[in-house]
């Protein structure tokens, strides 16, 4: 097991390499001189000039990729924010929590929509509730988040007043973004439930449990969904992923102060360093979460975790 886990995060490296190189060169060819974004349009051209030499702008691509990269891995400097002046580390450590916590109260949304609704639609296949679960699914995968998060605006915090329109200082400010993000993650979650079950339970071991004589919720809960895990947790991973990207748009519509709105408006003022630390801090944090996905496989399947011992 603890093989496994090691080639994980060898395995990790490549993919992060690539990510470095694809966001530093997209930035790298971006208009726009970060020399004159700094000093303004009042600054003389000799004084852009001093500075773009001081930052290192006046080398070629190769070195001030390798100089970036080898910040980054030894000293985990990801450069200085153009329009604060604070390390852009600095900046995203402090606007992560918030991200995170908006990225986990959605994925319970999620869950706690996603699965029980998947379980009854495979257990009730081509039932009404059937019939109008796929519809919610087909609904929430189809809505983009931010018509979605300006329509729960409108209704609950303009017309009915029930619920704050902005900010992220409480409970009450959670509840509308974590809908936003997570009905649409709910969606995809119970068409992978539905989809997953339906194949479990035509298995010839359900069968057995039932002619055993044992109750249908514990044949579902503990015979069919167990075995019918290893999609659904992949599903929910990838979506825990898609959070913390996929918040961008909805921090920047509830005005919540995290990594996506940070992202959003360091784009805007064209503030390249932390645009590009900000993404590879995300691609940093998407690849450990797909490393505890394939951990808790073996935790919901037995079989996987024999495999891992035997390779050992």
């Amino acid at each position: 097991m603890h093989r496994y886990v090691l080639r994980r995060v060898v395995m990790m490296i490549p993919v992060l390499l690539g990510v470095s190189l694809v966001i530093f060169t997209m930035m790298y060819f971006t208009p726009g001189d970060p020399a004159r974004l700094i000093l303004g349009d009042t600054a003389s051209e000799a004084e852009v000039e001093a500075l773009r030499e001081e930052m290192g702008l006046n080398d070629t691509f190769i070195v001030q990729y390798s100089r970036y990269l080898k910040k980054a891995i030894a000293h985990g400097d990801l450069g200085t924010s153009y329009v604060t002046g604070r390390p852009v580390i600095t900046e995203i450590v402090a606007r992560f929590p918030t991200t995170m916590l908006l990225a986990m109260l959605s994925v319970i949304v999620s869950v706690l929509i996603g699965i029980p609704t998947g379980i009854i639609s495979a257990t009730k296949q081509y039932s009404i509730f059937d019939n109008m679960a796929m519809i919610f699914a087909l609904l929430g995968v189809s809505m983009p988040n931010f018509w979605q998060g300006l329509i729960l605006i409108i209704v609950f915090s303009l017309h009915l007043g029930w619920l704050p329109a902005s900010g992220f200082y409480g409970p009450s400010y959670w509840i509308l973004p974590a809908l936003t993000i997570g009905t649409g993650t709910a969606a995809t979650i119970t068409r992978m439930t539905r989809s997953s079950m339906l194949e479990v339970i035509r298995q010839d071991y359900i069968r057995t449990a039932r002619a055993k004589g044992q109750s249908e919720i514990v044949v579902i809960l503990k015979h069919a969904l167990k075995n019918a895990l290893i999609p659904i947790i992949t599903v929910i991973g990838l979506q825990f992923g898609r959070g913390l990207g996929g918040a961008i748009l909805t921090e920047s519509i509830f005005s919540i102060p995290g990594l996506g709105k940070l992202m959003v408006d360091s784009i805007k003022a064209r503030n390249y360093p932390v645009v590009q630390g900000g993404v590879l801090f995300i691609a940093v944090m998407f690849s450990f979460i797909n490393l505890l996905v394939d951990i808790l496989y073996a935790y919901a399947d037995p079989r996987i975790k024999s495999q891992y011992r035997r390779r050992s």
